[in-house]
C-alpha cells in the first residue's frame, strides 16, 4: 500500500526536481511546496487508473513507472517507461480532467504530487514555465507518432528491436542492462502476444544479436539490431 507523507525538503533545495521547475522563482516554488505531498509506491502498485479523475501533477523522483493504455479484452499497450526525474501529466488536464492512460510502478518508486490547481495557476502566470511544459508535451507527442509507426508498419522483429533499443538508450542508458519489466510488458510495448515476443527474443539470441539471462539483457550486435529496426 502506498504511503503519503508531507515532503519536508523544499523544491528550491531538492536535487530530485524536474528541470521544468528551473523556470520558477522562490515564491512560485513555495506555492508548490504548500500543495505537495510525497508518495511511496511498491513495485507493481497502481499509481493512477485510466478513466479516473486527474487531480495532480506527478513528478517521479525515484524508481520507474510504466504508462499504458488499457485496451479491449484485457490487452494493454505500454506507451513509455518513466524514470527520475520526469513528470507524468496527461492531456486530460485541459480537456475533461480525466486520466486517459494508467500508470504503475515497476520498481519501488517515490513521486511528488502537486495540486493541479496550483500547477495550472503557474502555467497561466509564468510564460517560461508554460513554454517548457508545452515543449515536453510536444516531444512526447513526437515519440508517440514514432511508436504508432513502429506498431502499425513494422514486422514483429522490427518492433522488438525498437523496444530493446528504447530500453538501452532511453530508459537504462547502459548496455548490458537489467530490467524489472516482464516478458508480458515487452509484448505490451511491441503490440504482440507474449508468446511472439518470447519467440523473437529467442531468435535474436540464437542469431548472436543479444544475450539474455532472465531479466539481464545485453545487445551484442547493435548495428544488426539497428538495421532490423530500420527495415522493420
Amino acid at each position: 500500500m502506498n504511503q503519503y507523507t508531507q515532503y519536508n525538503k523544499g523544491c528550491s533545495t531538492c536535487k530530485d526536481k524536474a528541470d521544468i521547475f528551473s523556470c520558477l522563482c522562490q515564491t512560485e516554488l513555495d506555492q508548490i511546496d504548500d500543495k505537495r505531498i510525497e508518495v511511496h509506491f511498491k513495485a507493481g502498485e497502481l499509481i493512477f487508473k485510466q478513466g479516473t479523475p486527474n487531480m495532480h501533477f506527478l513528478c517521479l523522483t525515484q524508481g520507474k513507472v510504466k504508462t499504458y493504455i488499457e485496451g479491449y479484452n484485457d490487452k494493454n499497450l505500454i506507451l513509455s517507461v518513466i524514470k527520475p526525474v520526469e513528470y507524468i501529466l496527461g492531456p486530460g488536464i485541459y480537456a475533461d480532467q480525466m486520466h486517459h492512460f494508467s500508470a504503475m510502478a515497476i520498481e519501488d518508486s517515490v513521486a511528488c504530487l502537486v495540486d493541479l490547481v496550483t500547477f495550472k495557476s503557474l502555467i497561466r502566470t509564468n510564460p517560461d514555465f508554460a513554454e517548457d511544459f508545452l515543449s515536453k508535451v510536444s516531444l512526447q507527442s513526437i515519440y508517440n507518432y514514432e511508436l504508432f509507426i513502429s506498431l502499425t508498419q513494422k514486422q514483429m522483429p522490427g518492433r522488438i528491436a525498437d523496444v530493446l533499443l528504447y530500453l538501452k538508450d532511453k530508459v537504462y542508458e547502459t548496455n548490458p542492462f537489467h530490467t524489472t519489466l516482464s516478458r508480458q510488458d515487452l509484448a505490451d510495448m511491441s503490440g504482440m502476444s507474449k508468446e511472439s515476443a518470447i519467440r523473437i527474443l529467442r531468435e535474436f539470441k540464437d542469431e548472436g544479436i543479444i544475450q539474455v539471462n532472465g531479466n539481464d539483457f545485453e545487445i551484442l550486435n547493435i548495428d544488426n539490431l539497428v538495421k532490423i529496426s530500420q527495415t522493420g
